[in-house]
């Protein structure tokens, strides 16, 4: 451990923490009297002077910030070698001690956080500071709650020159941003991004990506989508959600410079009530300046003659009537504008818009805003599904219009479809608020129509609209068999050869021939190929010779001889 007096001026009392490029003790400043941090960079950082350069850069920028969510820097300097930066000594707690201590906070107290490190990183990116390495270490909370960004400076040094050192990828791949993953051009959006992940990280107490490598980290943020934050916590509202994955979008374009995020954060505050001032009691026994009461007063006191309680009286009575007709008329009011304005409005169209940017553009028209939530697999959450009078309407001044926010789709739990009919399957999706999706064909041995398989598989998470694709039957497979030629053969001999085949025989007929009885004559099919199963048929010789059309008594001379007309031979 470091010991002694740095530059004559900072006493180092204890080392308070350290990371991959620096130590931080706890030291007194001897010209001021006061409490420093002091952090100290590592020596092999010490050697680089192309990062030394850009640290002294860096470091004297973050010296000219001055935010009461950033900790202030006093001194850099360099003393035998050793560089340093002399900072506030913020007596408190990293965030990641906070969230490992408590396993997540509270939806108010995440927002709260956020909006002070986005306001914090607005000011750092209004001077043309980036810090490339927000996370929940670099996050100390005060013991009121505040908190304050540190390690402005180092971390712009760092990735300035290079995005390795010594092999490995420098700064926290957790928090990564993807073009710091691809180590491309980093910009303020970059800061944007990690703070998105470390809100996820304060709401649910998990990390939005884990992996057992940096490498296979660092792809998730290129390429995955991180879990549903309401799928961990079904209390977290969906407008909230949609501030995380707003400020998580893979494209920086699509995300919120960080004073946009901490004014959707402000904008969601108010809207959930989490910003609500209260109106302190009146204490009926506190101290308190008193008229003074006169003679007059007393003579009055004693004039007047007891009263029925005052819930029996006509006064009574009327007062509340009174009171519930107002309160009617301010209901109306409220929900339908002011009667005695003459002024109307058009309802605009906020449909498909993030509800702070709807509830915005309402209220700037004039009109109140009522927020409900719905269900709407086709509306990602956080936006609005639909609205209520509905765009184009014309409407007084003040009135209500109620958005209906979607909490996207309603989760359901996937049955299982494999062995029902293709028929079945469908009545059952639609009878869920599910449909079938693309329908693929398969040889099976199962009937034809029967659903094989799925997708979402069962048991999964889906979405109440969404889609299923399933994998029908459509049969055994077809196989061919070339028929072969049995023509000279024995009918015996072919039925034996078409069983081994998987033919059958069909229909026999006989037919006169000089060929001995059972030669088969012809068939039909013959030399072609036809399915499994299929039937032959065949001709076959009976065995008699064919008739000639004469007289079958009539045989013919073996000799010369000739017979005259009288029967008697001419010899």
């Amino acid at each position: 451990m470091l010991q002694g007096v740095l530059d004559n001026r900072y006493e180092i009392l204890e080392r308070i923490g350290g990371g991959g490029m620096a130590d931080v003790y706890k030291a007194h400043d001897k010209i001021l009297d006061r409490v420093v941090a002091v952090k100290i960079l590592h020596a092999q950082l010490a050697g680089d002077k192309e990062f030394l350069a850009k640290f002294q850069m860096e470091a004297q920028g973050a010296a000219r910030l001055s935010h009461p969510n950033i900790v202030n820097i006093y001194d850099v300097g360099v003393e035998d070698g050793m560089h340093y930066i002399v900072m506030e000594y913020v007596d408190g707690e990293t965030l990641k001690d906070k969230i490992t201590r408590e396993g997540h906070l509270s939806i108010p107290e995440s927002l709260k956080i956020a909006k002070e490190i986005a306001e914090a990183l607005s000011h750092a990116h209004k001077n043309n500071l980036v810090h490339c390495d927000v996370k929940p270490h670099n996050i100390l909370v005060m013991q009121d709650g505040r908190v304050k960004v540190a390690d402005f400076g180092i971390a712009r040094a760092v990735t300035s020159t290079t995005m390795t050192y010594n092999g490995n990828v420098v700064g926290s791949v957790h928090y990564f941003s993807p073009e710091q993953a691809k180590g491309t051009k980093i910009t303020p959006k970059s800061d944007v991004y990690s703070l998105g992940v470390v809100l996820y990280e304060m709401l649910t107490g998990h990390l939005p990506f884990t992996g057992e490598t940096t490498v296979s980290v660092a792809l998730k943020h290129l390429q995955d989508q991180p879990r549903s934050i309401r799928s961990i916590d079904a209390q977290i509202p969906a407008v909230v959600e949609a501030i995380v994955f707003k400020a998580m979008s893979k494209d920086p374009n699509d995300r919120p410079d960080a004073s946009g995020m901490a004014e959707d954060i402000a904008s969601t505050e108010r809207l959930l009530g989490f910003k609500q001032e209260t109106v302190p009691a009146v204490d009926p026994f506190a101290t308190q300046m008193m008229p003074r009461v006169t003679e007059a007063d007393l003579e009055i006191a004693e004039d007047e003659e007891p009263q029925q309680p005052v819930y029996k009286s006509r006064k009574f009575i009327f007062s509340i009537v009174a009171v519930l007709v107002l309160g009617f008329a301010i209901g109306a009011f409220l929900s339908f504008g002011k009667f005695w304005s003459s002024a109307e409005i058009t309802v605009p169209d906020v449909t498909g818009r993030p509800v702070a940017l709807a509830k915005q553009l309402l209220e700037a028209q004039n009109l109140r805003v009522n927020i409900a939530e719905t269900y709407d697999a086709n509306v990602p959450a956080g936006q609005v599904a639909k609205q209520s009078p509905e765009a184009g309407s014309v409407v007084k001044e003040q009135r209500v219009i109620t958005i209906y926010v979607s909490k996207g789709g309603e989760e359901l739990t996937m049955p299982d479809l494999k062995g029902l009919s293709k028929s079945a399957v469908e009545e059952k999706l639609r009878k869920m608020g599910l449909v079938v999706g693309s329908v693929y064909m398969k040889e099976s041995d199962k009937d034809v129509g029967t659903v094989l398989d799925q997708d979402p598989q069962p048991g999964s998470k889906i979405n109440k609209g969404k889609s299923v694709d399933i994998t029908v039957s459509k049969g055994k497979k077809v196989q061919l068999v070339k028929v072969p030629d049995f023509t000279g053969g024995t009918i015996d001999a072919a039925k034996s050869s078409l069983k081994s085949l998987g033919l059958k025989v069909g229909s026999v007929s006989k037919q006169n021939s000089k060929q001995a009885p059972g030669t088969i004559i012809s068939q039909s099919p013959n030399g072609t190929s036809v399915e499994e199963g299929t039937s032959i048929d065949f001709v076959v010789s009976n065995g008699k010779a064919p008739s000639t059309g004469k007289n079958e008594n009539t045989t013919q001379s073996s000799g010369p001889s000739k017979q005259n007309e009288s029967g008697k031979s001419n010899n």
